[in-house]
């Protein structure tokens, strides 16, 4: 989408600007999620975010709301200047161009402590009340059920599985594999219920003045706070080792009230972070291959290797791991021989 006549004079307005106050615009890069981004730039210091979303995907409609509801509890997000819920357009501050991300190659105690901060934020929201929730006026997505569990590993094994390994999977593997899965699910939804992120990783999250900001919340819902654990310090774009993870881990659990035993906390981590990598693996195969976004394609390897990290601490799902494994040695030998995953 190009920017328009209508978007202009939605910034200017809420911006307090004139007509004779030149605005330049820059398009940023996509997100994956039926939304477009613009920067804003005037009189040499301003700026601000300009956001255009599909009301089509129903969650997009829900960001706004969800962030004033973030900041009310005191966890950083990017503030809301206006929204223009006809237009579907939200304006809000620019925190710049550094997230957790870009990063990745930074001294570990300058990550370790952006990391510890962003737990504690997270810790916090996992830690809201239910009762307390303002339901009357902040929607959320449905929280995660048996249905929402079965699309992720349908997801996984159709984009992925299928789609980027070219594997078919025979009747009786497929009906072992969707046994152990489901059982995957059920041990999740037992747990208590907490208000989750859902995709808490690393370019989800803005680094501005030594501070991170929590961005893309909009599929905000209830769920399992190991499945926000998982998809941060799992998270294929950074790749962290089994040590950083286990330290932050521990970091989170001394920091928090729970009824969990040191080891069954580190069990329940471990299998809600194969739920996610299904989930992102899945994600990879979809964006990289259906949607032409090839970039996705690159963190394949290290997805694959979080996820068999993972499966190693989880006895209960052998035909995921025997899978995975061929899923590696198919990716190492398009590596090889191609040079791609196409």
């Amino acid at each position: 989408m190009k920017i328009t006549h209508d978007m202009l004079i939605f910034a200017r307005h809420a911006l307090g600007l004139s007509d004779t106050v030149s605005i330049e615009i820059f398009p940023l890069e996509g997100r994956g999620s039926d939304r477009i981004f613009y920067r804003l730039t005037w009189n040499s210091t301003g700026s601000a975010i300009l956001m255009h979303y599909d009301r089509k995907r129903v969650e997009n409609t829900y960001y706004a709301d969800i962030a004033l509801f973030l900041r009310r509890i005191t966890i950083p997000v990017p503030k809301l200047i206006s929204h223009d819920t006809t237009l579907s357009l939200i304006l809000m501050e620019d925190l710049g161009n550094t997230d957790l991300f870009s990063l990745k190659d930074s001294p570990w105690d300058q990550q370790q402590t952006l990391y510890h901060k962003v737990l504690a934020y997270i810790q916090k929201l996992h830690a809201f009340p239910e009762k307390e929730f303002p339901w009357n006026h902040v929607k959320l997505m449905e929280g995660f059920n048996h249905e929402l569990y079965r699309w992720e590993r349908d997801y996984f094994r159709h984009y992925f599985v299928e789609g980027v390994c070219a594997i078919a999977l025979d009747k009786s593997f497929a009906q072992e594999l969707e046994k152990e899965l489901a059982g995957l699910a059920d041990r999740l939804l037992r747990r208590e219920n907490s208000f989750i992120h859902r995709d808490l990783q690393s370019q989800n999250i803005m680094v501005c003045n030594n501070e991170p900001f929590l961005i893309d919340f909009q599929g905000m819902r209830l769920g399992s706070l190991f499945y926000d654990l998982g998809s941060l310090l799992c998270d294929p774009y950074v790749n962290l080792s089994l040590d950083k993870q286990r330290g932050l881990l521990s970091f989170y659990y001394e920091t928090t009230k729970t009824r969990f035993d040191a080891q069954s906390f580190e069990i329940a981590f471990w299998e809600a972070s194969i739920q996610r990598l299904m989930q992102a693996l899945g994600a990879y195969g979809f964006l990289g291959i259906q949607k032409g976004l090839q970039s996705f394609l690159q963190h394949i390897p290290s997805g694959l290797e979080q996820l068999l990290r993972a499966t190693s601490h989880v006895s209960s799902v052998p035909r995921l791991k025997e899978i995975s494994l061929e899923c590696q040695r198919v990716i190492e030998h398009k590596k090889t021989t191609l040079g791609t995953y196409k």
